[in-house]
């Protein structure tokens, strides 16, 4: 009988990760966790201090900072996959799940499947001749040297990319394999992920050429297998049920989709809503069950499609997919920095993002930023974007895969400021006070079309005091608000002392606090 060591990667909330550990092993399996380095160290120890004492569960032998699209998800793959079979010898496949994943089968109908053919569940086409990458980079994935991650380094990333490619700075692919990309998500025998690992040990240029690929987890696995395992005995699936929408992400299932889920011949499903707590609760229930009877339509994303675009009735289209929800979610984080020099919270908010790995953008209802991603036409506008500003920043989560953001916005947006306070996601706010030269001043009344390029000092000065007068009562209009989690830096206070407000509005533990404190130039003009 089948027994599987499942790989479980995943960044957040302990609670899910606990119960999902204590519900796949209480059948007998068991699991292998990987919890992304950049959560907080106090998530990890709760993880740890909860399934200590269980048998079945094991850690990977290192915490890896992950970001998509990089190395880091395949090398944390590697480094669960090594301590599953190290320590589960009686484990006979290793099932690759993520923590949005759940079962929409029972485990005896798991293990049913599992047992009926002695093969490998991998998807797997032709990287070149397959059209299975739709929009993007394609060949410019291998063929090019990716040191930075597109998301986090987005300016480096294309930096690097257009110089190499301006100098015909081009590799090859090694020439013995044929590169294969499909699906992350996959469940393998033992044979072949003792294979797959006698490999990496042995061929260093392979695994060198794949650490600079671009998403690399949906080629390196793929490659491999099909290079080491003869093909009649792989099927070219994952077991994992998933629906990408037509902008590429990946579509979230919630209460209503548990008689969806389970008519489809996939063992488990991914993504499952935060906020989907009592399809949570019935797909648990479910893999507890002795239940083997199924009865399947394969006809999930079709319908999907028909429930989300048209056929309701009295509705012949739906609507746009970014305005079927007015809220953020609970569960989620949002983070506003608030700052009058949009230079000084971009900084900031880029020190976060490059030591925390927490996605933080711009200024972006103020401002068009070029490197936005793109979100299905939602991002072309300012006013499109004020009108869905929640949608946007759900949409932006997604993108990320996260459940936490840090937004700039400026001080004159209390709006703002208070319709996300009232959303059901927790909102934190981090106000940045600055000092302001007369020269800043000036130039901020000239972006305000208060005055001209050649009006005198003097007039210049008659304005000034309602300036200054307009700038503090912004700031005054956030601290009366009575926000509940909100905390200030103020130019002038010592620099050791920013650690603080910091480590409370990420909620991060101090160390890391302290690290993104150490930018003494912050509110340099």
């Amino acid at each position: 009988m089948a027994k599987i060591a499942y790989l479980l990667l995943c960044h957040k909330d302990p609670d899910a990760v606990i119960a999902q550990a204590r519900r796949l092993t209480a059948m007998g399996d068991f699991i292998s966790i990987h919890f992304d380095r950049r959560a907080s160290a106090a998530s990890f120890e709760r993880i740890r201090t909860e399934l200590k004492d269980h048998s079945g569960v094991v850690f990977a032998g290192e915490r890896l900072k992950c970001g998509w699209g990089g190395w880091s998800l395949v090398a944390a793959t590697l480094a669960a996959l090594e301590a599953a079979v190290e320590n589960f010898p009686r484990a006979t496949h290793f099932y690759l799940l993520s923590g949005d994943c759940m079962p929409i089968k029972s485990a005896v109908r798991c293990h049913e499947f599992l047992d009926r053919e002695a093969v490998d569940y991998i998807e797997g086409h032709d990287f070149f001749e397959s059209d299975w990458i739709k929009t993007g980079f394609k060949e410019e994935r291998l063929v090019y040297r990716h040191p930075f991650n597109e998301r986090t380094q987005k300016r480096l990333f294309y930096l690097s990319y257009e110089a190499q490619r301006r100098l015909g700075l081009t590799r090859s692919v090694p020439s013995d394999l044929r590169v294969m990309i499909g699906s992350q998500w996959w469940c393998l025998r033992r044979g072949t992920v003792e294979a797959v690992l006698e490999f990496c040990r042995a061929r260093r240029d392979v695994m060198r050429f794949f650490r600079t690929t671009w998403i690399p987890d949906e080629t390196f696995f793929q490659t491999l297998i099909y290079h080491l395992v003869p093909r009649a005995e792989i099927r070219n699936r994952t077991p994992t049920f998933l629906i990408f929408s037509d902008y590429g992400m990946p579509v979230n299932f919630y209460n209503d989709h548990y008689d969806l889920l389970l008519g489809q011949d996939y063992l488990f499903a991914r993504k499952i809503s935060s906020e989907a707590m009592e399809l949570k609760k019935r797909l648990g229930d479910l893999y507890a069950e002795d239940r083997t009877d199924f009865p399947l339509s394969g006809e999930g994303r079709r319908i999907h499609a028909y429930l989300t675009q048209r056929g309701r009735v009295g509705r012949r289209f739906a609507p746009r997919f970014w305005e079927r929800d007015s809220s953020l979610g609970l569960g989620r984080q949002l983070m506003i920095l608030t700052c009058k020099k949009w230079h000084v919270a971009k900084r900031l908010s880029d020190r976060i993002r490059d030591e925390t790995g927490i996605p933080a953008v711009g200024y972006l209802f103020n401002e068009i930023d070029e490197n936005f991603p793109d979100l299905g036409g939602i991002e072309n506008m300012l006013a499109k974007r004020h009108r869905h500003r929640r949608a946007l920043l759900r949409l932006l989560m997604d993108h990320f895969d996260t459940d936490r953001l840090v937004i700039c916005l400026d001080p004159s947006d209390l709006a703002l400021i208070q319709d996300f306070a009232a959303d059901r996601c927790e909102t934190r706010i981090l106000e940045l006070e600055c000092d302001f030269s007369y020269a800043y001043l000036r130039g901020h009344a000239g972006r305000l079309h208060l005055v001209g390029p050649g009006a005198s000092d003097e007039s210049f000065s008659r304005l000034l005091p309602t300036i200054r007068a307009d700038i503090a009562f912004e700031h005054q209009a956030i601290r009366e608000a009575g926000f509940a989690a909100a905390e200030r830096l103020v130019e002038g206070m010592p620099p050791e002392t920013w650690g603080e407000p910091i480590a409370k509005f990420l909620a991060i533990d101090p160390e890391s606090a302290r690290r993104v404190a150490d930018i003494p130039y912050l509110f340099t003009d």
